[in-house]
């Protein structure tokens, strides 16, 4: 049995809910007569992959192919009898095309949620599961079952409204006539006549009878509007209570995450299903304005006020136009953040939404939007008293800062994109004690205002954008990320712009460093690897609970690692910017140990096969990475480490097949396996240049170590043991830290040199020594 058809057995209760789901968006229709067509195509066993273009576009055709079959439907439909139906699935069909052409996704969603709101109410009776469609969150569904709930409580009010108009309307006239009749008696009563006795009595029947119909009329219409009047009460608090839900959860959890997504959290943004719920809101809540107001004009038609009753509607109206207020400016909001760490005299981007702006034809006449920086107190003084918003008060010059919002009719979206913005001036505050530029935070300030209503109600609002770090030299920009770093992992909600605790435990630390990492190079960090990291943030080998000890902002990034003239954060975000513009690859592969100290390195390697190397992130260089390995004597080396600049003129995995007594990846990995991969093809014959030179070829080199032969004590004077260090380091010659040796040789730069050593008794020259003095001058 199809779960449709198990939906339909379901008690009255539960059909319901069922039908509360469906609404405009997805008219019920379209799911009765196709139902098996739906269980067949969206009971997909994955769930939606955000951004994976192989499957919006199976989406795109899923829905497409799901429009055509309701028109065909529609089509085959002939019966007069089932002529509405006809109707209601070309309708259908008509306004999928127009609503979900651009936007397929949604409409994919809204039925997904559909099939699991029904498939969850038939397991609660007792129905057996169904295979290939996952559980999903029920949000949607039951914001949308809310208000479908609101808008037949809305409909009943009209309907409430139109019979009390009808009821008033007999009223005035029985009214009307009973008044007739009375001044007819009283003309009557005045020129008593035997004739007309039984006119006065038939006359004076019919006015005793009117005016008793007339009481119970008047009581009715007042029971009437005291019923209106609380149905409307209990609507409008359905309505705000939805309307809270919304905006301070739905909502407020959507700027979490985008602002999360600064520090490379996953974001899968349901900003349209949002806008969908508020454009609910905006309708509903504009309809109950619009019935309270017909209300105010029945009783100006008939003054009718129940005795010892307070009369609810006018501070319900204030209400309501309060609600309204409160999603119109609370769905003002950038849906684009500006970069927040922001360089003067660089082009940048942002965009700004209006969520219901589409719904309450604010597009009619397009709103202008303005930008401008202000400062942490100046956001602070807009939130306590809205001065700044008047008064224009800003801290620096945006060149390109004005927009108007356009409405685009596929995706009903009222924004405005800025694309060409530039800071070209800030005011800085004055800093006090240690505070740097790195660490004053700004924030842009977007501005508009419109009417609705033809002009009934007007509008002014703003929003702020997450805080923004303004530098004007790239050095800067390490310490300004920590800042925004900081801000984004750990603001609370409803604070005061922008107070950030001073101290975080450190698990939430190490959450916020792997998320960092994982966004910058593709993979998160591992337990060890954050163990290696708060050892380094606490500068202590022996932490005993890690996870719940409290790691403070300057330890963070103010203050220097031992015997360092770098903080914390300096190092990590050189390590982070390393790996992601030259080891991104290795490092995904789990080539590169990274994170593991000197001497762990040289206790690793000791137990094992002479050749064995690992690689790890320097302790002593930012953004620098060393080799260490063991040679045949049993000794552990390290390379000077290499850094950005050696890797722009050969990569790391080049430079590991330059060095051939670098064998086997620790434990026992033949080098070639994770690394040949990423080895530079070798030509045979390179080719010529366009100005006639042949390209060089660049190695690596060791002076000392060659092939497999792996001395004591490196003899060149570079490659002399650095006392300072527990293990032996030496430097090879690569680049501007170390030099190239240039070759026309093998595919790994086998030396023509080694080759000459080997077959050339230097010690048989004459003129040895003259020969060498001329050399060395």
């Amino acid at each position: 049995m199809s779960l449709w058809a198990k939906a339909q057995q379901l008690p009255p209760e539960s059909l319901q809910q069922i039908r509360a789901i469906y609404g405009d968006h997805f008219p019920i229709e379209v799911r009765h007569y196709l139902a098996q067509y739906i269980e067949e195509k969206f009971c997909l066993e994955l769930e939606p992959v955000p951004d994976n273009p192989q499957h919006e576009q199976y989406v795109a055709t899923l829905v497409n192919n799901l429009i055509t079959e309701i028109e065909n439907k529609a089509a085959v439909v002939t019966d007069a009898e089932f002529f509405l139906t006809k109707l209601k699935l070309a309708e259908a069909a008509k306004m999928f095309r127009q609503r979900y052409s651009a936007n397929p996704m949604q409409l994919f969603t809204y039925v997904r949620q559909c099939m699991a709101t029904e498939m969850r109410l038939v397991q609660a009776a007792g129905g057996e599961g169904f295979s290939g469609l996952p559980l999903i969150s029920n949000t949607n569904a039951e914001v949308l079952h809310k208000i479908e709930i609101l808008r037949s409580r809305t409909h009943s009010i009209s309907e409430d409204l139109r019979r009390m108009e009808q009821e008033q309307e007999a009223f005035a006239l029985q009214y009307h006539e009973c008044t007739k009749i009375n001044a007819a008696l009283q003309q009557m009563s005045g020129q008593p006549n035997p004739q007309s006795l039984a006119t006065l009595q038939k006359l004076q029947s019919q006015k005793d009878m009117l005016e008793k119909v007339l009481n119970q009329k008047v009581a009715g219409l007042m029971q009437s509007r005291l019923a209106v009047a609380e149905k409307m009460k209990e609507t409008f608090q359905l309505v705000s209570q939805l309307q809270t839900h919304v905006l301070d959860e739905e909502l407020i959890r959507w700027k979490r995450e985008q602002q999360l997504a600064g520090n490379g959290a996953n974001f899968n943004s349901n900003l349209d299903t949002i806008q969908e719920w508020c454009e609910s809101l905006a309708e509903l809540i504009w309809l109950n304005r619009q019935q309270l107001k017909e209300v105010e004009r029945l009783k100006v038609k008939l003054a009718l006020d129940p005795p010892g009753v307070t009369d609810i509607l006018p501070q319900l109206l204030a209400e309501i136009t309060q609600l309204l207020s409160t999603l119109v400016t609370s769905t003002f909001i950038i849906e684009k953040q500006p970069p927040q760490v922001m360089k003067t005299n660089t082009r940048f981007t942002a965009t700004v939404r209006l969520l219901v702006g589409g719904k309450l034809n604010v597009h009619m006449t397009p709103p202008q939007v303005k930008a401008m920086i202000i400062s942490e107190s100046q956001a602070n003084m807009l939130l306590k008293s809205d001065k700044l918003a008047k008064n224009g008060e800003c801290s620096g010059e945006i060149l390109n800062n004005l927009g108007t919002m356009e409405y685009q009719q596929a995706t009903r979206q009222l924004s405005v994109s800025f694309r060409n913005m530039q800071l070209k001036k800030i005011k800085r505050a004055e800093k006090k004690g240690t505070e740097s530029v790195m660490d004053e935070k700004f924030s842009l300030l977007f501005q508009s205002q419109f009417n609705i209503g033809g002009g009934e109600l007007m509008f002014q609002v703003w929003t702020l954008s997450l805080p923004v770090v303004v530098i004007v030299h790239g050095n800067q920009e390490p310490h300004a990320w920590a800042t925004v770093t900081w801000d984004n992992a750990f603001s609370e909600p409803g604070r005061v712009p922008f107070a950030v605790p001073d101290k975080v435990p450190w698990n939430k630390v190490a959450e916020t460093l792997s998320l960092k990492f994982r966004s910058a190079t593709g993979r998160p960090l591992t337990e060890d690897n954050l163990k290696f990291l708060a050892e380094k943030a606490f500068r202590s080998n022996n932490i005993n609970d890690a996870n719940n000890a409290m790691l403070s902002w300057a330890q963070f990034c103010k203050e220097p690692l031992s015997e360092r003239n770098f903080t914390f954060w300096e190092w990590f975000y050189a390590i982070m910017k390393l790996t992601r513009e030259h080891l991104r690859g290795p490092w995904v592969d789990g080539a590169i140990m990274g994170f593991v100290r000197k001497k762990q390195a040289e206790e690793l390697l000791s137990s094992c096969t002479c050749g064995t190397f690992l690689l790890r992130f320097s302790d002593s260089e930012l953004g620098g990475i060393t080799i260490a390995w063991i040679s045949e004597s049993g000794e552990v080396f390290s390379l000077q480490p290499f850094t950005s600049k050696d890797f722009a003129i050969r990569s790391l995995a080049d430079r590991i097949a330059d060095l051939n007594y670098l064998v086997f990846l620790y434990p026992d990995i033949s080098k070639d396996i994770p690394f040949g991969k990423y080895y530079t093809p070798y030509q045979d014959n390179p080719p010529t240049s366009s100005n006639g030179y042949v390209k060089p070829h660049l190695v690596t080199h060791v002076p000392g170590f060659t092939g497999h032969s792996y001395p004591n004590t490196p003899q060149h004077p570079y490659a002399s043991p650095d006392p300072q260090r527990d293990t032996p380091s030496v430097n090879s010659y690569a680049g501007s830290v170390a030099t190239t040796a240039t070759t026309m040789g093998g595919p790994y730069g086998m030396d023509y040199l080694d080759q000459l050593d080997d077959n050339l008794d230097l010690n048989g020259l004459v003129n040895l020594n003259e020969l060498m003095a001329g050399y060395k001058q």
